[in-house]
């Protein structure tokens, strides 16, 4: 997902339908809370295999969707264990009437660059009308929800856990507009791929909203996205559409706080075409940052967001990252040729992360510490023009704060107040353990 186009970028575990702009979700045949220990790397053949809420939802029978003709929002990340599309899959069950798939930013079936989206077509694999939810909200998009005839929209895409990582404003968007339309709201979880363990990073300032941060949570935020669907739900969706949609979400199994993805048992199908591993997602809270900039972020190579750089940039920006003894990191002195995006077909210098700890990880603040020890070292650097880094952040302040000399620590206790004000927010809506 890039700055230029964005900016300006078992049972059922938990459903309820939620009637009053006070009203908490309510949990029907929750499974009971489990221990949040971290799990080792990799699944392994003690760990219980997550569950997500589409599994759940097919092994109910789908009876949350009975009798009713529904339109699902989705991705190529809407799979099942075996990789089988979940549009493909309802298609063929008599017992659901799918009628209509609402696709996001790069598309339903993922064939569109940062930016970019499928429009309106048939699937050709299952005829199904497909509509274009990229860049739509509000009486545009509820319009659309009406056109296609649906009673209920389901949600099922992979999230990276990030604030400016716009599928999850495709979820706020679509709540809004369902209810604006008079549309019945159903999430199916999945899990956050780096994490629920704590939310870190600024909180946004309403006065710099837009699709890369509808609302005040903070960069990385730690939640899932039937977590965030209640939370805009309690807080947001009121505001904006005067009441709260009516919701049903489908919790996960068998997923933990500590777990990163490899935990999961899941395959990882890439959510956008430049987030193409767990390890991409691990990073790119801080590194995206640099989409404000006129250093690639490395898009055009193998490891975007890992990679970092700009032509006239040597060792010296490793060696000061590396002073800064950030937990959990190394970084390696890179040079590269992005095929696309930012110096195509240019070498140039930078820096590798190399995450060697991801529980002692703090993604945000090594992109604050990166974005310091560039400026200082690398006399080109630059904030793109229209200062989309602010919307990235959320307001002007770690921008500004930087320009004036700033340094990491500086800057990161600078946010820690408001960051503690969403957490506390944040807790009322987490539901695992």
């Amino acid at each position: 997902m890039a700055l230029s186009r964005r900016v300006l970028v078992g049972g059922l575990a938990a459903t309820g339908a939620v009637t009053g702009a006070a009203a908490p979700a309510r949990a029907a045949m929750g499974d009971p809370p489990a221990q949040a220990k971290p799990r080792a790397r990799g699944a392994g053949p003690g760990a219980r295999p997550v569950r997500t809420g589409f599994d759940r939802l097919r092994a109910d029978g789908y009876r949350l969707l009975d009798g009713q003709k529904v339109g699902i929002v989705t991705n190529p990340t809407g799979v099942t264990p075996d990789v089988r599309h979940i549009v493909d899959v309802l298609h063929a069950d008599d017992r659901v009437r799918l009628t209509a798939v609402f696709g996001p930013e790069h598309g339903f079936r993922g064939t569109a660059q940062a930016g970019g989206s499928q429009g309106r077509y048939d699937d050709p694999a299952t005829g199904l009308p497909v509509y274009d939810t990229y860049d739509k909200s509000g009486r545009e998009l509820a319009g659309i929800f009406a056109e296609s005839g649906v009673d209920t929209l389901v949600f099922d895409i992979q999230d990276v856990g990030a604030r400016f990582y716009t599928y999850i404003w495709t979820l706020y968007d679509c709540m809004v507009a369902a209810v604006l339309a008079g549309k019945r709201f159903v999430v199916l979880d999945r899990p956050n791929p780096v994490t629920g363990r704590a939310a870190t990073g600024p909180v946004l300032d309403k006065k710099y909203a837009s699709f890369v941060g509808r609302e005040p949570i903070s960069q990385a935020h730690g939640m899932t996205a039937l977590e965030l669907a209640l939370l805009f739900n309690g807080e947001f969706v009121p505001q904006a559409a005067g009441r709260p949609v009516e919701l049903a979400t489908v919790a996960m199994t068998g997923w933990r706080r500590a777990d990163f993805f490899d935990a999961t048992g899941l395959p990882w199908v890439p959510p956008s075409p430049n987030m193409p591993t767990p390890d991409t997602a691990l990073v790119y809270s801080g590194t995206c940052l640099f989409e404000g900039t006129n250093l690639s972020e490395g898009r055009g190579t193998t490891r975007p967001f890992e990679l970092l750089g700009a032509d006239g940039i040597d060792a010296r920006w490793a060696a000061a990252a590396g002073e800064l003894g950030l937990p959990g990191v190394h970084f390696r002195e890179a040079y590269f040729a992005p095929t696309f995006s930012k110096f195509q077909g240019r070498t140039v210098g930078g820096v590798q992360l190399h995450v060697h700890d991801r529980a002692a990880f703090d993604p945000v603040r090594t992109g604050i510490g990166l974005l310091v020890t560039a400026k200082r070292i690398w006399s080109g650097f630059a904030w793109l023009p229209g200062h989309g880094i602010d919307h990235l952040t959320g307001s002007a302040t770690v921008r500004t704060m930087i320009d004036a000399g700033a340094g990491t620590d500086e800057v990161v206790d600078h946010w820690q107040e408001e960051l503690r004000r969403f957490r506390r927010l944040r807790r009322r809506y987490l539901r695992y353990a």
